[in-house]
């Protein structure tokens, strides 16, 4: 110990501080290390790493930054093998036992809550205390009479906040879909502790009326809908409660486009802001009475009253994870300041940062920590003193944080907005400082008195509107809202980099550089099909079919992804935000193969988001066809021919039966996009065009199913590469074992998007080219990882143990 304290003495010939601004860097540093690496170290070294950090940490003063490293590097270890336990093990049927611990979201045929099981003996093991969410769909007892009445629409919208119900539930670990740009549902599940989802089943009853703080807030929730008339009544539910189920798709597309997401719903500013409003009236009442400060300290009782206030607003909140990490940072600058201990706004982040990590490490995975310490940080570094106006002083806040968070949020949200730094100029004073105080008053005083909220909901709904008819006309302009292709991980540091060499002071002269090195991620390089080259991705959209495909100049989307009413819409949550990640602003064709939902259900939210462009289907599968989808139809683009092989000209429309059969040609090798055809389709083709169905790459008709595939399709086809499109754990047991075997025995490779995530291929130059989406962004916390790791360690664990073994 003694040799390493001399080493370290001579690096650092000064002792660090045990909670300074280093060690919080070198913690952050040893979490990121780990939660942005592809594979997760064994609980073992990390004990080590966490053992020993912390005596380096503690008892060389000198050397306590790397203490700090080692000590990160080992917590966040724990916690992610702690997270990855609570999930379950694998799918199966449960009965249980416990209370509804979120407000339930009602749709028009679904139900989606959050559920947490009795901890007790007469569950599970492996459920106790967890929680779930889980989704009560009416489908179920259309389709199913015989279960019961679970899904009767009046039972399941019975369900309550802070209720306790019995369910039978169908339950899976958590387990999201994997597409350029799109959204990581099981780094959300981890981040929110959840054990596993699933969905109700028969038999379901409630064990009692709604208690607790979830029923509470319902309540609010339920007083603010009867006394605000119209539809200014869901943005004041957002503001006093945090209770966003009101806000529909356009909402929020017009408050991304207005930047101004951060200021709906219980965000850490408006925590922070209720903070300071009862620190301040804490320091009024000492003022006004002089004998308090007799017994308390006035920064004392301010200190605890903005953690007081803070705590109470994040309550009212649910306790979101944004409003809980803000609670934590006001807590901790709160008991610097109680213990006298001099603190600049410097040390204070890093104690709150430190606070964080301790706390929750896994909290890094969350964009909202990023985005409330760098603005904060920057902010700091960037505005000028004391004594320059307070009106100079906000605007030069608004354009640092537009500027210096522009790299982060382009990274994190692939967006960016063109109206917010104008919007935000207007919107932060008036809601922060007119609304959110009205909306709080009135639920304080129903809170108190059953009515009394009224009239300030209604002047905080009135003071809404008045800004919201020019906000909404803003966010409906084409320019309002910047969509960003996704760039490389590198492109991130360097465009902060940039940034922080365009906020130099007197930085003239030197800021096209800075620019330039902006550019990686704002307009990164993307790489086009040559021309006779085509590229094709086949998204992850679950139990549907999304395939796009691109040459030189122009760019084709088969089929538009599933979408359930009232539910989750793959053309929305998916295809457009997997479009825009490609970077691409418009599509030259939209085509069906036909009208099922698993297919087109998606194809309105695609066809709105790039402004409608031409449709091509099969003659009476959907409303509006602009272009016929039947044998004969061709077209050629950058060198590629496009034909459709089937259906055949004036063939009434029959469903699956119908679907529109393209084949793809280069001249470096052919692509067969085959829709749901069936096996009589499949023998047609073989007896009509034997020639034209010969391909390197064919999609797999109808996901897989047993009613599809037949042997002489498969010689006929004969390809290279056979990609199924089937949801993980499907009803339908898609893709079929007995049809997977033929394709291989072609011989192709079967490659599936439930366990390769989103497919992209190349056909060009050097001919097939595929790239798997979980395989070239690997990530810890993916279950289908996970499960590939497992099944090759049982392999070479079984190798090294021989056949007696």
């Amino acid at each position: 110990m003694s040799f390493l304290s001399d080493v370290f003495s001579r690096s650092f010939p000064a002792p660090l501080p045990l909670f300074g601004k280093v060690c919080a860097v070198a913690l952050l540093a040893g979490v990121c290390g780990v939660v942005f690496a592809p594979v997760l170290l064994p609980r073992m070294p990390a004990w080590c790493a966490l053992v020993c950090g912390a005596g380096v940490w503690c008892a060389l003063p000198r050397a306590r930054w790397c203490g700090a490293v080692l000590a990160g590097i080992g917590w966040v270890t724990l916690h992610a093998h702690a997270g990855l336990a609570l999930q379950l093990p694998a799918a199966a049927d449960h009965v249980l036992r416990g209370r509804v611990v979120e407000l339930p979201q009602h749709g028009s045929r679904s139900t989606r809550f959050r559920f947490r099981v009795d901890d007790d003996a007469t569950m599970p093991a492996h459920l106790r205390g967890r929680e779930l969410a889980l989704a009560w769909y009416d489908v179920t007892a259309a389709k199913a009479p015989a279960r019961g009445p679970a899904a009767e629409p009046a039972l399941r919208c019975s369900l309550r906040a802070g209720a306790r119900w019995q369910l039978h539930a169908r339950l899976r670990p958590p387990r999201g879909l994997r597409n350029p740009g799109g959204f990581d549902a099981e780094r959300h599940a981890l981040l929110q502790r959840l054990s596993g989802t699933g969905h109700v089943r028969a038999p379901a009853m409630a064990l009692g009326d709604p208690t607790g703080l979830p029923a509470w807030r319902e309540r609010m929730a339920d007083a603010i809908a009867g006394h605000v008339p119209g539809p200014g009544a869901r943005f004041i539910q957002a503001l006093a409660l945090g209770d966003t189920r009101g806000l529909g798709q356009g909402d929020w597309d017009d408050l991304r486009a207005l930047g101004l997401t951060h200021l709906v719903a219980i965000s850490g500013f408006h925590v922070g802001l209720v903070a300071g409003f009862a620190a301040w009236l804490a320091g009024l009442a000492w003022r006004a009475v002089a004998a308090l400060g007799r017994y308390w300290p006035r920064p004392l009782a301010s200190a605890l009253a903005a953690v007081a206030g803070a705590a109470l607003y994040a309550a009212v909140a649910g306790f979101a994870l944004p409003t809980v990490r803000t609670v934590l940072m006001i807590a901790v600058v709160a008991a610097a300041r109680c213990v006298r201990r001099p603190a600049t706004v410097g040390q204070a982040l890093a104690l709150a940062a430190l606070a964080v990590l301790l706390v929750d490490p896994l909290s890094v995975l969350a964009p909202g920590f990023w985005l409330s310490f760098a603005g904060v940080l920057w902010l700091v570094w960037c505005l000028p003193g004391h004594g320059v106006h307070w009106l100079r002083t906000f605007l030069a806040a608004q354009g640092v944080a537009t500027l210096a968070l522009l790299p982060l949020t382009v990274a994190l949200f692939g967006q960016a907005s063109r109206a917010g730094p104008l919007v935000n100029l207007l919107a932060i004073p008036w809601w922060s400082l007119v609304v959110v105080p009205l909306a709080l008053l009135g639920t304080g005083l129903e809170a108190l008195i059953d009515g009394a909220g009224r009239w300030p909901w209604r002047w905080a709904a009135a003071c809404f509107d008045a800004s919201w008819w020019l906000f909404g006309a803003l966010a409906r302009q084409p320019w309002a809202l910047w969509w960003a292709p996704q760039a490389g991980v590198a492109a991130v540091p360097v465009a902060v980099l940039g940034v922080f060499w365009l906020l130099l002071p007197r930085a003239a002269g030197m800021r096209l550089p800075a620019l330039l090195l902006c550019l990686p991620l704002l307009w990164p390089a993307r790489d086009r099909p040559a021309p006779g080259e085509v590229e094709l991705l086949v998204m992850d959209v679950g139990q549907g079919l999304a395939v796009w495909v691109r040459t030189r100049h122009h760019r084709l989307l088969y089929d538009a992804g599933p979408a359930a009413e009232g539910g989750f819409d793959a053309g929305e949550r998916v295809v457009v935000p997997t479009l825009h990640a490609l970077g691409e602003a418009g599509l030259d064709r939209l085509l069906l193969s036909h009208g099922d939902r698993d297919h087109a259900g998606g194809m309105p939210a695609v066809r709105r988001a790039f402004r409608d462009p031409p449709l091509q289907a099969p003659s009476g599968a959907v409303p509006a066809i602009q272009l016929p989808c039947s044998s004969g139809e061709a077209w050629r683009w950058d060198g590629v021919d496009f034909t459709v092989l089937h259906p055949p000209p004036g063939m009434d429309y029959a469903g699956n039966a119908s679907s529109c059969v393209l084949r793809i040609q280069t001249a470096h090798g052919v692509v067969l996009l085959t829709g749901d055809i069936g096996q009589r389709e499949e023998a047609a083709l073989v007896a009509t065009v034997p020639a034209a169905l010969r391909a390197d790459a064919v999609l797999v008709a109808h996901h897989g199913s047993a009613g599809s595939s037949a042997a002489d399709w498969v010689q006929a086809v004969s390809p290279r590469l056979a990609i199924v499109s089937a949801g993980h754990g499907n009803r339908f047991g898609h893709p079929r074992p007995d049809v997977v075997q033929r394709w291989r025995a072609a011989p192709a490779e079967v490659l599936n998007t439930a366990d390769s995530g989103a497919l992209r291929l190349w056909l060009g130059q050097e001919g097939l080219q595929v790239r798997e989406q979980r395989l070239f962004e690997r990530r810890w916390w993916d279950a289908a990882e996970r499960t590939r790791s497992a099944a090759i360690l049982s392999a070479v664990i079984q190798a090294a143990n021989g056949p007696e073994g």
